[in-house]
């Protein structure tokens, strides 16, 4: 129940969390002239999720859409200072442009998709012979050990015939030196616009009168009010959709699912550093990518290997397991020379993932209440872009149009192309285009 006594304060938008695309959103309504206020339980911009984010910046996904919006989105962190508005580049998040190298393998049918979207959207690509491969990356093995498995597989490191016969290297792409320091930049950038933002702050209680939400209630007993209440709580974003006096009528899944990400250090041979070339290896269902002190940094693609484990985002356990010794094991099919440590040090946090590893950013059925959720994983090289998406939503829907009937339509600034945002609707079926895994 909101406490009587407490004070009541209003704003155009109230945004829950304070992550890397909540700060964007902030950012985007408060360039409108919103007032907005995000609410976040932790103490600071990017504490969650967000600071376990593998941060790659990569131009190809499964549909076209999703090609288009990473494409955009790479334009944005290229040029990080000028789409903050910052006048001294001090304090600001790194892009480090190093390149994507993705194997072609027959379980992606050798990119066929990927390129025809790369075609479509004037996206630069080299295809590299496996000659190319071992020049950049001296030292690897190019049997194929698909389909990937378990340790505990009887055939775990048996070659199963055959070899990659190459890959497509894209020069677009790296990743954000600090994901943390990045959500920092853009809370930063919205407060210049008048952006608010309150920390260890729970809400309790979204409130909904007449069809439409009025605002939020805070654990401490303060009613905030606003017409517009955003959902971008990340892997509690399912907690917070329960707290809706409502339902918001989302016909997709979405759950908190458990990530793990191990460091290695590389040897020697393979001349790997901060500027090494990120790589996405489908036949062993690993990429790669550089992690700090010239370490690298390995995660699942999600092969049928590692099915996915739902956690409770306020109680699980932050210590990796078998599953990260088994990522660091399925590539040193890769690199043989690769010393792998029987006690890895890494990352263990929560995807808010929905069933097709594609996001949610649309309305709801009630009125004012709208969601940016099932983005962990693959959407934090979209955040600038999903930003500027919600802000341009909220006031296509606002302004009485219906979005589930006519779904807006939203221009790309950098690339020729307009979004069909039907692709993000809360109400989709499954998309059949889906890797069905984090590439989207």
């Amino acid at each position: 129940m909101a406490n009587p006594d407490a004070p009541t304060v209003h704003y155009d938008a109230i945004i829950i969390g304070a992550g890397i695309i909540g700060c964007s959103i902030a950012l985007a309504l408060a360039r409108k002239g919103r007032r907005t206020l995000n609410v976040d339980t932790l103490p600071a911009a990017g504490y969650g999720s967000t600071s376990s984010s593998a941060a790659v910046v990569r131009t190809y996904y499964s549909t076209l859409d999703g090609t288009a919006m990473a494409l955009e989105g790479y334009h944005d962190w290229k040029n990080w200072q000028a789409y903050l508005g910052a006048g001294e580049p001090t304090g600001l998040a790194r892009f480090v442009e190093t390149g994507t190298l993705v194997m072609k393998t027959a379980a992606n049918n050798h990119l066929e998709r990927v390129l025809k979207h790369a075609d479509a959207l004037s996206i630069a690509y080299e295809h590299w012979s496996p000659d190319k491969i071992l020049a950049r990356m001296p030292g690897y093995n190019l049997q194929c050990f698909a389909p990937a498995k378990k340790m505990d597989h009887d055939d775990f490191g048996a070659p199963t015939g055959g070899e990659i016969h190459g890959g497509v290297f894209f020069p677009a792409g790296g990743y954000v030196d600090d994901p943390q320091i990045a959500a920092r930049n853009l809370k930063d950038a919205a407060a210049r616009h008048g952006a608010q933002f309150r920390f260890k702050t729970r809400v309790v209680r979204i409130p909904v009168r007449d069809g439409r939400v009025t605002g939020i209630v805070c654990a401490d007993g303060t009613e905030i009010r606003a017409p517009i209440v955003i959902n971008v709580a990340g892997p509690h974003s399912g907690k917070v959709n329960a707290l809706l006096e409502g339902d918001p009528g989302i016909r997709i899944g979405h759950r908190p699912l458990r990530q793990e990400v191990v460091q290695i250090k590389p040897p020697e041979q393979l001349g790997y550093s901060r500027e090494g070339l990120i790589v996405s290896d489908n036949d062993i269902g690993v990429y790669l990518k550089p992690g700090g002190g010239g370490q690298l940094m390995l995660g699942s693609e999600n092969p049928p290997c590692d099915p996915p484990l739902e956690e409770d985002p306020d109680d699980f356990s932050r210590d990796l397991t078998d599953r990260a010794l088994t990522y660091a094991y399925r590539y040193s099919q890769r690199l043989p020379d690769i010393g792998v440590s029987q006690h890895p040090v890494g990352i263990a946090d929560l995807y808010d993932a929905t069933d097709d590893w594609l996001p949610i950013y649309d309305r709801s059925d009630i009125g004012g209440y709208y969601l940016a959720i099932g983005t962990s994983g693959n959407q934090f090289k979209n955040a600038p872009v999903a930003g500027r998406l919600m802000a341009e939503l909220i006031d296509y829907c606002e302004a009485g149009k219906d979005h589930d009937d006519i779904p807006f339509r939203f221009p790309l600034h950098h690339v020729g192309h307009t979004l069909n945002t039907a692709t993000f609707s809360r109400k989709r079926e499954l998309t059949k285009e889906s890797s069905f895994s984090v590439l989207g």
